[in-house]
Order: C-alpha cells, then sequence, then structure tokens
C-alpha cells in the first residue's frame, strides 16, 4: 500500500533538488535512525503506520525492503519535499524535521487510492 511506502521512505527524503549549506549548515545533520509514524486523516487507507526511516548523507530510504520508489532529500535546514511511488499511486509529502530530534508535516495520495494525512518523526539515534 502506498502509505506503507509514505510512512517508510518519504516522511524523511526532501526536496529533489540538491541540499545546498546555508550559514554553515550542514546537509547531513539530519543523518541517523528516525520513526516516522502516518496517520490517515481521511480516504480509504489504513489508519496508522510507525515504520523506520535511516537518514544518510541528507538521503532517506526505509529501514526495511519494499518495492516503493523514493525521490526527495533532507535540506540543510530541514525541509522535507518528496514523493514516493508504487504502481500508479504516488505520495506527495511536505514538511520538516528539527535539530532536537523531531518533525511532523503532511502527506497526500494520488492514483487508485485518495488519501491524505499527516505524520511525525522521532530521532531513534
Amino acid at each position: 500500500m502506498i502509505v506503507s511506502a509514505l510512512a517508510a521512505g518519504l516522511c524523511l527524503a526532501g526536496a529533489a533538488s540538491p541540499a545546498f549549506a546555508k550559514g554553515g549548515a550542514k546537509a547531513d545533520r539530519f543523518d541517523g535512525n528516525w520513526s516516522v509514524e502516518v496517520i490517515t486523516e481521511s480516504g480509504a487507507c489504513d489508519r496508522a503506520y510507525r515504520y523506520g526511516v535511516i537518514i544518510q548523507n541528507g538521503q532517506a530510504r526505509y529501514a526495511g525492503g519494499g518495492d516503493f520508489t523514493v525521490s526527495g532529500r533532507v535540506q540543510p535546514s530541514g525541509g522535507v519535499r518528496a514523493t514516493i511511488s508504487r504502481g500508479d499511486a504516488a505520495a506527495q509529502v511536505v514538511g520538516r524535521l528539527t535539530a532536537d530530534g523531531g518533525g511532523n508535516g503532511t502527506w497526500t495520495t494520488s492514483g487508485s487510492t485518495a488519501c491524505k494525512g499527516r505524520w511525525n518523526a522521532e530521532r531513534r539515534g
């Protein structure tokens, strides 16, 4: 299901453009293990998910396996904007990670299942 991919890969993937350090911000300051909770607020997607995500060099990936396509990066500012897809379904994710190890934002799907909701993240390592 696309929401699985959303939680796993995209919640922490950021904008597809390269991340540039501003004012000394490091592109990899969000690297590490994160736990992401995805909550569906409307649509026929499952109510909630929690998944592990690994961020390395500003790029996010699901801590498990999967047949999802993830595109995007976490910006040095913590900004998150990304897309994940599986088959004809796709999810758009926006939000922000914070230096204190948290983050949140929103997501929407398109394709055969239309859903939207919010996500929360916590650094785990």
